[in-house]
């Protein structure tokens, strides 16, 4: 198996191991950045984009994949071409003298080539670098060949650009043409002399990329996959793995419809093989459409208020209310399958092929993994765990008997507090809510101003059985608050009715479930939570919440931060807003229900807002015009600007003095001493 890994908890630069779990699992370096590079490590800005796409935030070696047989690891690193033998008397990990810089390079099922992106164009090389060519060349600079777009990549989760065949003879590749997508400009104003980066933002009633699809042979000419492109503009998925032909999920602009088109792989013609709709919007379980070793179609399946699989048009049945999360792989011994055993866990279980469900995990904590060649690999943890306990064993499909083999090592360091979640369900709609105390908080003997810390909108989750997610806001606790973090209406784990309820309103129903959940925790503990000192601070749709909470409800909420907030949903892409909001000219009261702007007069509590200038996903016009509103209407607020900060902060420095000045800020603003030291370890 092979894996990655830094040297330790300080260290961000990721390393390729490889261990032989049949033998000693010993992990030995297959790659090494710092023995590959002579230089610093230097990013495009294509793979700089690509990363802020994915939230990765780490260096060096950051993703990699392998041939079928598990004998070569290709990845990216400082724009090259890396390869890696695995076996472990293999050559050592070198660099390819090829074009670059170079994105996403992906090595072909049978091991004998490589292809990746540079400047838009899709290049294939030899294994060992030999009889490189452009096999299709961007022809201006606004079309990309095998890159996942904007779209795609940020609200559909697919972050490829391009599929090889199982026999690696052809590759499925995606051409994008942004031409007609409107042109917005990032500036640097720390820095006035500074070219502004220019970048085409799909976004809301303005037009989408250009999305086409072709069948391309290493030998021969390109076929283009050819379907109703106004009927249809969302290219969601493509599979193609061994057991069928290739596969395509294809979306309507409203998501209310889709379909899935089956390829026939030598001359790219189509047909399609299901469809779906819904009056809210068609969502599909990430892993599907796939083909299983029988080459039934596995597809996404709603029955009642439970998101399932079917096989063939056959629903998977598991427990009473358990959700289907994920199919993780599709092999000989039948489906893997992520589920939910209820919202806030998750597990494991194999459909053989004969259609019976075997648990592989525990229905308790989180756990995830995967499955190949009959060896089942597991990561788990649960509210009270510091870690993850990783683990690898055989296992048997047909007496689900499993043998350890092995416990792979950790170098994460535990966090240096003790992180002490306590999971409630709270209120009439038993809303899942994880409340955190100061660790010398001795309950009964003081009323707590309280912090809320939700995201609280759709496709996230932050309420799940793994303690290590709360280290953050347990620290915030530390300071001397009580702080709830609450999933409501619209996040995932729930059945579709929960998260569909918010269709066509942003505001009303994630506000109000934060608004319940805070008295479902004072209700339960009365003697702990002042509800007359209550503050709320999210980031995203978190920060929109926020910011929201203290405009629409200051009866409830006494003071927000709100961090790179969506203040105007017409100034945010188009996926994302029209499935839940709809047309912006026929759904126009559905975008002034939900925007910030118009509610700015009525501003009559604390809030500070945070804005990164560099961020390309929630731009920092949102915040700008939030606060020229409030200005404009005489309401004194906070803004902090962050020069060169993108959506995700991954600057460290930033992010801890960014806490310290919200504990401050709230602190002073829920009448707690501003002279309370802020604890580091406490």
């Amino acid at each position: 198996m092979a894996f990655l890994q830094s040297t330790g908890p300080t260290d961000p630069v990721k390393r390729l191991l490889v261990a032989d779990i049949a033998r000693d699992f010993h992990p030995t370096i297959a790659a090494d950045p710092g023995a590959l590079l002579t230089t610093d490590e230097e990013l495009s800005p294509a793979e700089r984009a690509r990363r802020e796409r994915l939230r990765e935030s780490g260096a060096g070696i950051v993703s990699f994949n392998t041939d079928d047989t598990f004998t070569t690891a290709v990845f990216a690193l400082s724009g090259s071409v890396g390869v890696a033998p695995l076996a472990a008397d293999g050559q050592p990990a070198r660099l390819l003298d090829l074009a670059r810089p170079a994105i996403d390079p992906r090595i072909d099922p049978t091991g004998e080539r490589i292809a990746w992106v540079c400047e838009g164009s899709l290049y294939v090389a030899a294994r060992d670098g030999a009889d490189e060519r452009c096999l299709l060349e961007a022809t201006h600079p606004l079309q990309t060949w095998g890159l996942a777009n904007f779209l795609a990549a940020e609200e559909f989760d697919r972050v490829r650009g391009f599929w090889w065949a199982p026999d690696g003879a052809a590759l499925l590749v995606e051409e994008v043409d942004e031409s007609a997508v409107d042109e917005w400009h990032i500036a640097n104003p720390s820095n006035p002399g500074e070219t502004p980066r220019t970048v085409r933002y799909p976004a809301v009633g303005g037009a989408n990329p250009r999305v086409r699809l072709w069948l391309v042979p290493l030998v021969g000419e390109r076929t283009e996959i050819v379907w109703d492109q106004e009927r249809w503009e969302y290219l969601v998925s493509v599979r193609w793995n061994g057991f069928g032909p290739p596969l395509v999920t294809l979306f309507d602009r409203p998501q209310r419809h889709s379909i899935v088109l089956s390829i026939d792989p030598t001359d790219g013609s189509t047909s399609v093989i299901s469809h779906d709709e819904d009056t809210a919007w068609v969502s599909e379980i990430p892993g599907t459409p796939t083909w299983t070793a029988d080459s039934q179609l596995v597809s996404t399946h709603q029955s009642g208020d439970v998101e399932t699989v079917a096989i063939d048009g056959v629903a998977v049945e598991l427990a009473a209310d358990q959700q289907v999360t994920a199919v993780v792989r599709s092999s000989e011994d039948g489906l893997l399958l992520a589920i939910a055993p209820r919202a806030t866990a998750s597990s494991l279980v194999l459909v053989g092929r004969d259609g019976r469900v075997h648990p592989l995990a525990a229905d308790e904590g989180w756990t995830v993994g995967d499955y190949r060649a009959g060896t089942l690999y597991t990561a788990h943890t649960d509210v009270d765990a510091r870690d993850w306990s990783r683990q690898f064993s055989t296992w048997n499909p047909l007496d689900g008997g499993q043998s350890l083999i092995a416990t792979l090592e950790s170098h994460a360091m535990s966090p240096p507090i003790d992180v002490s979640p306590e999971l409630v369900a709270v209120g009439e709609r038993a809303l899942n809510t994880v409340v955190l105390w100061p660790q010398d908080h001795i309950p009964g003997s003081a009323r707590l101003p309280v912090i809320m810390n939700p995201y609280g909108g759709p496709h996230a989750q932050r309420v799940i059985e793994v303690g290590r997610a709360f280290a953050e806001a347990q620290w915030i606790a530390n300071q001397g608050f009580a702080v709830i973090v609450t999933d409501g209406r619209g996040s995932p784990g729930r059945g579709p009715a929960w998260e569909r309820a918010i269709s066509g309103d942003l505001a009303s129903m994630p506000l109000q479930d934060q608004v319940d959940a805070l008295a479902g925790v004072a209700q339960r503990w009365p003697d702990d939570i002042d509800a007359d000192r209550v503050g709320i601070t999210g980031w995203s749709f978190g920060g929109y919440l926020a910011a929201l909470a203290v405009l629409r409800r200051p009866d409830v909420f006494h003071a927000a931060v709100a961090g790179a907030p969506v203040t105007e949903w017409r100034l945010y892409d188009s996926a994302y807003t029209e499935r839940y909001l709809g047309d912006p000219e026929s759904a126009a009261a559905n975008y002034d229900a939900s925007s910030l702007l118009p509610l700015a007069a009525g501003l009559e509590r604390p809030l500070m807002i945070i804005h990164g200038f560099a961020d390309d996903n929630v731009v920092v016009a949102h915040s700008l015009q939030l606060s020229s509103a409030l200005t404009a209407a005489g309401r004194p607020h906070t803004f902090v600007p962050l020069a060169n900060v993108t959506h995700m902060t991954p600057q460290e420095e930033i992010a801890e003095n960014l806490l310290r000045l919200e504990v401050t800020f709230f602190q002073t603003h829920l009448t707690l001493s501003p002279s309370t030291p802020i604890m580091t370890n406490r």
